[in-house]
């Protein structure tokens, strides 16, 4: 059941005509309590869409009863009045949701209403449609409404996304969509967590926020941050167990983790998933330098399409870092693929022919930089013809 997994969560997906195909593309979630927590973690590009400008703004109280999400358009790049049909949207969600409020503490207000969109920027979502597919969702959430609600989200995405992490008398549960324009800056794609212990607001960005550094963030499909990413956690408190901030770090992670890898699997047109791990690097973020650069090496992906186990590529990239963020001397380089060392100390190792690459999915690749004890590991995929040729294509 995914974001509905943990007690006090409703959720719904509808069709409401925002995409050609005709498909689910409004999905409403919305927290029953008793407690209203919420944090989130969004883009960091500096062309951001109407959605999360204004869910910057509405989230910083540390409180959240909704959140409304809506395939079929980014609105982004539209101007202010993308921003007033944003504004629009929430407060639609919030008076259809106030209209079955049976006390005043049950009434809902637009700044309790978070918006994610997604798909094509530069276009005005059809307003009226999607108010619509708000009344939809809103008339049709239900305790079991995460599956279609993670259908709801959708654009490339060839399979929905979910996960859900059971704890001793608590859950987290997440959703996400994700397939293209993957890339780390503080979140990379369209994302809800749930879960139902009793968590303050501190507490809960913290706990987002390092869990998104080492899954969301450590995953790269093709170098492009979108204007839209978001990733939005709820707690309801509909347990009654309190938890601290190590606990629900380690819960939230384990679901963005899964979430992160169906992200990796899904990518468009991506016939490998490939794990870059940077060992004995100086510093973390000097071996998340060095990963960061291979897993954007168009060269180094093209030949893992192929089947090419090209350690060279590997060995270039990670020497385009700066030897001030990556201190390492690159005749003590050691490249490893799927467990065959096809380099060693910056020169030739074992023949690269015992590296089968077509015999699976997955692809390891391991480099050692002999200068420290730090590890990172990102994942990302291959560079196909069909990514080519899809992001050509796309249009909705």
């Amino acid at each position: 059941m995914s974001i509905t997994a943990p007690a006090g969560f409703r959720a719904a997906g509808v069709a409401a005509g925002l995409k050609a195909s005709g498909g689910r593309d409004v999905a409403l979630v919305v927290n029953d309590g008793p407690r209203r927590t919420a944090a989130a973690v969004l883009t960091t590009n500096r062309v951001q869409a109407a959605p999360v400008v204004w869910t910057r703004q509405a989230v910083s109280d540390g409180a959240a009863r909704a959140v409304v999400l809506n395939s079929g358009g980014a609105n982004a790049c539209t101007g202010p009045e993308g921003f007033a049909d944003t504004h629009r949207t929430a407060e639609h969600v919030a008076a259809v949701l106030s209209a079955g409020a049976s006390t005043p503490d049950d009434e809902v207000g637009a700044g309790d209403v978070l918006v994610c969109s997604t798909g094509l920027i530069g276009i005005r979502l059809d307003l009226e449609a999607l108010l619509g597919g708000v009344d939809a969702a809103a008339g049709s959430l239900a305790a079991d409404g995460g599956t279609d609600a993670a259908h709801a989200i959708m654009t490339t995405d060839t399979v929905a996304k979910t996960a859900v992490a059971e704890r001793d008398g608590w859950t987290v549960g997440g959703m996400a969509k994700g397939a293209g324009m993957l890339a780390p800056g503080l979140a990379t794609m369209l994302s809800v967590i749930t879960t139902d212990a009793v968590v303050d607001p501190a507490v809960a960005d913290a706990a987002l926020r390092a869990a998104t550094r080492t899954t969301f963030d450590r995953v790269d499909s093709d170098g492009c941050m979108s204007t839209n990413d978001t990733v939005i956690l709820l707690a309801s408190g509909a347990s009654g167990v309190e938890t601290g901030l190590e606990e629900l770090t380690a819960a939230i992670t384990e679901v963005t983790a899964s979430l992160a890898r169906q992200l990796v699997a899904d990518a468009e047109g991506a016939s490998h998933d490939i794990a870059v791990t940077v060992r004995n690097a100086t510093t973390e973020d000097a071996a998340l330098a060095c990963a960061r650069a291979v897993t954007r090496s168009n060269l180094f992906k093209a030949a893992v399409f192929g089947n090419d186990p090209n350690w060279g590529r590997v060995l270039a990239a990670v020497g385009t870092v700066p030897p001030e963020v990556a201190p390492f001397d690159p005749l003590t380089l050691d490249v490893s693929v799927n467990g065959v060392q096809v380099c060693r100390a910056g020169g030739v190792g074992e023949p690269r022919e015992l590296v089968d690459l077509a015999a699976d999915r997955e692809v390891h690749v391991e480099v050692d930089l002999h200068a420290g004890d730090a590890e990172v590991t990102v994942w990302t995929n291959d560079l196909t013809h069909d990514y080519v040729h899809e992001n050509s294509a796309y249009s909705s």
